[in-house]
């Protein structure tokens, strides 16, 4: 039977061979590094099955260790070690994934028990911890990914409401993953064999809306030349989610309104209402109360939609969720592209667990997915992000863009307009980019509602390498 490998972080040398020598009496195969940096590098290179660090290291703290061991090796258990044994200390190194912890200085007893313990925990992998259709502290649920508080409220949320009909109403930013939700709800009700049919309220013009949503019979307008079913019938039995539900004109409120209050349709140039049978789920990026008090959505349709609210959080907001859907890109990208990534550097990690990400996780994925493409080497690194802010620090401070220091005042003065252009390019790309998202990236309602004429919007996603499908 193998020997089990363990990898020692300690700065301190003594607490280092101390462990080694009981260890290596126990038959296990030991190595040691002296920092955090080295020992995510030995990581980089080879696998093991434990990993004991001392929490309080210079450079790299034993928590920054435990959070890259969850990105490099997420199946691998990790002991701290503290001279700091408090009730703090277990806690904070509990929620950050840490097995156990010793406390400093240690007795061989108790560390051969956490040890041995914590090597069981190694034989059952994360994806086998991960049921079907159950909500996982250790993945998330059904395609969401994520085990942060702020994700189990809704993962909960979602479970309660999909054994009932009531109306749901998600809200969020965009690419926070409200269409995933909706899906989720319907996977988990007593509807899930019948159809999810998805509408992005958005994309259409008003009278393509209507006859979608509604149907229409054969001549009933212009280009009607066949009978169409209306997508309310096509869910029957089923799931009708309408994202973007904000962009749907005044008129076409009533009508849903309607539909909703008496569980039939009428399709357009129909006489006969039709009986409906759907579990219907509305989505919006947008604050509804506001539009109501703005007379731009219907008071009595809010209601009726905001039955069951569920809002799910930022990225920003959830950023312990960060490693594991950076491995979790990482699995899909390197697989997808044919790539062998080991994972990424700690500073990348540093940097991306602060990173604001005005996109969400639609945004991560994106920067995950170019950097595996962009990648040279088997690790994630700097360079390969090409974000204007991808040195890990605040993007508030101008010293990333810093060079060298200026020797002179023309050179200052060249310097300072080069810091100004980079600051100015990076609003206009975030303002650009927020106001495609709102509209569901359609460029004439975003220049409408930024007061910005469309030629001129045009010319500054043209400038700012934007697509009008919002590719990054």
């Amino acid at each position: 039977m193998a020997r089990s490998r363990i990898l020692i972080v300690d700065d301190e040398a003594v607490i280092r061979d101390g462990l080694k020598r009981v260890l290596e009496g126990e038959s296990f195969d030991v190595e040691t590094c002296s920092s955090g940096y080295s020992a995510i590098e030995t990581m980089q290179k080879r696998d093991f099955d434990l990993i004991i660090t001392d929490l309080k290291m210079p450079g790299m703290s034993g928590i920054e260790v435990l959070k890259s061991v969850r990105t490099l090796q997420p199946h691998i258990p990790v002991i701290l070690i503290t001279g700091y044994a408090t009730v703090d200390t277990a806690v904070e190194a509990m929620k950050n994934g840490a097995s156990d912890y010793i406390s400093k200085p240690f007795v061989p007893a108790v560390l051969l028990e956490k040890v041995n313990k914590a090597l069981l925990q190694r034989s059952t992998p994360l994806d086998e911890i991960c049921l079907d259709g159950e909500i996982s502290r250790h993945h998330g649920f059904h395609q969401f990914i994520g085990e942060s508080v702020e994700m189990q409220k809704v993962y909960h949320r979602i479970v309660l409401v999909s054994a009932t009909n009531s109306t749901v109403l998600i809200t969020g930013e965009s690419g926070t993953g409200k269409e995933l939700a909706a899906r989720a709800i319907h996977d988990s009700s007593p509807r899930k064999d019948k159809p999810f049919v998805a509408v992005d309220c958005s994309s259409l013009a008003e009278t393509l809306l209507e006859s979608e949503l509604f149907g229409h019979v054969k001549g009933s307008f212009t280009g009607a030349v066949q009978t169409k079913t209306g997508l309310f019938k096509v869910a029957d039995g089923g799931t009708l989610f309408l994202d973007e539900v904000s962009n749907i004109s005044i008129s076409t409120q009533a009508k849903l309104l309607r539909a909703l209050q008496e569980r039939k349709i009428t399709p357009i140039g129909g006489t006969q209402p039709v009986p409906i049978d759907i579990h219907l789920v509305a989505a919006t990026n947008k604050n509804l109360k506001t539009m109501v008090h703005e007379g731009t959505f219907r008071e009595d349709l809010f209601f009726r939609l905001n039955i069951i609210p569920i809002e799910l959080p930022p990225l920003r907001d959830r950023t312990k969720d960060i490693p594991i859907l950076i491995r979790h890109f990482l699995k899909k990208y390197t697989h997808e592209i044919g790539k062998e990534i080991r994972g990424v550097a700690p500073d990348v990690l540093s940097f991306l667990e602060h990173y604001a990400y005005p996109g969400n996780v639609r945004e991560l994925e994106n920067i995950i997915e170019r950097a595996v493409v962009l990648a040279e080497g088997d690790v994630i690194r700097n360079e390969d992000l090409e974000l204007w802010d991808s040195t890990g620090k605040d993007s508030n401070n101008a010293d990333h863009l810093i060079e060298r220091i200026p020797m002179n005042a023309e050179e200052l003065k060249e310097m300072k307009r080069h810091i100004r252009d980079h600051a100015i390019e990076s609003l206009e790309s975030l303002f650009v980019r927020n106001a495609l998202e709102r509209n569901g990236w359609n460029v004439t309602r975003a220049s409408e509602e930024t007061g910005i004429l469309r030629p001129n919007f045009q010319g500054m996603m043209k400038k700012l390498g934007i697509s009008v499908k919002g590719e990054h």
